[in-house]
């Protein structure tokens, strides 16, 4: 399987991918990105991963110029000659190169980057049976962290300690000791068969698999709850779990080394893996 990135109207192999200097996105993280799965060959909630780009390079008043169109021909066709089958795509748009300073001139030509990798989901599988440990941080990340900005080095930090603890994850703490969210993934707790979940806000990512989660659980009548909840609740619920796009549910039976209710991934937990891979597979044919 080839390495290939997209940069600047070029398709080229990775080793070959090159961005100027003076990029912003390279001297101020001046930039945001998007990843979507890639399902037996196929991408998972595109048009969704489209709309929250846009609205995200809007709120950095970055002018995307391709369409929609444009951008998902690039996407698949950088797919089909990387011939994967199972992968994860990478977009990253930057404000493009300029003299460096911290105030941007106006009309500078963005720069679209993206890259395919192979991925295999299935070694979440034994994940979901077993379930997975999170260990809590402080979060000292900026206040817009709606924004899928490329200026992650607290959630870098976060995620090394997480590793160094021998968890999967960090989870975000606020000041009032609220769960918000994970490293790279969004957080939810089970407390009565009732699913709950930070409310959207500048503290959290509105992730994709997120707003897929939250359809599905309505949709097989799991009752929802968008609000915040505190790590103390959190170590009383009898389940809890995540979603990302690399993660589409993984049961969190641990966290700070506690248990999570019994230990192992319960009902609900199950019953919504249920439902994300039947979702998986409506979409792209993938079967687990």
């Amino acid at each position: 399987m080839p390495q290939l990135a997209y940069v600047d109207g070029q398709y080229l192999p990775m080793a070959e991918a090159m961005v100027p200097v003076e990029d912003r996105g390279l001297q101020f993280a001046d930039s945001i990105y998007e990843v979507a799965a890639i399902f037996d060959g196929r991408l998972l909630d595109w048009p969704e991963h489209l709309v929250r780009m846009r609205r995200n390079c809007a709120a950095l008043f970055i002018s995307l110029p391709q369409s929609d169109a444009v951008l998902s021909h690039i996407a698949r066709r950088l797919i089909a000659m990387a011939r994967v089958r199972d992968a994860i795509i990478y977009i990253q748009v930057t404000r493009g190169t300029a003299r460096r300073d911290h105030v941007f001139a106006p009309g500078l030509r963005p720069r679209l980057i993206m890259t395919v990798r192979r991925f295999d989901f299935r070694q979440r599988i034994p994940q979901q049976a077993k379930g997975v440990g999170v260990t809590t941080v402080p979060d000292q990340r900026w206040g817009r962290v709606d924004i899928k900005s490329t200026g992650l080095l607290a959630n870098v930090l976060a995620k090394q300690d997480a590793r160094a603890a021998g968890s999967f994850e960090a989870w975000f703490t606020g000041p009032d000791g609220t769960v918000r969210e994970g490293g790279s993934t969004n957080a939810y707790i089970v407390r009565g068969g009732t699913l709950i979940t930070h409310p959207l806000s500048a503290h959290i990512l509105p992730g994709i698999a997120r707003q897929s989660l939250l359809s599905l659980a309505r949709g097989a009548q799991i009752p929802v709850e968008e609000r915040a909840f505190h790590l103390d609740e959190a170590l009383g619920a009898d389940e809890a779990l995540l979603t990302s796009t690399t993660a589409p549910i993984l049961p969190v039976v641990r966290i700070d080394g506690l248990a999570v209710g019994s230990g192992r991934p319960g009902p609900i937990t199950a019953r919504l893996v249920e439902l994300v891979h039947a979702e998986i597979a409506r979409q792209t044919g993938w079967r687990a």
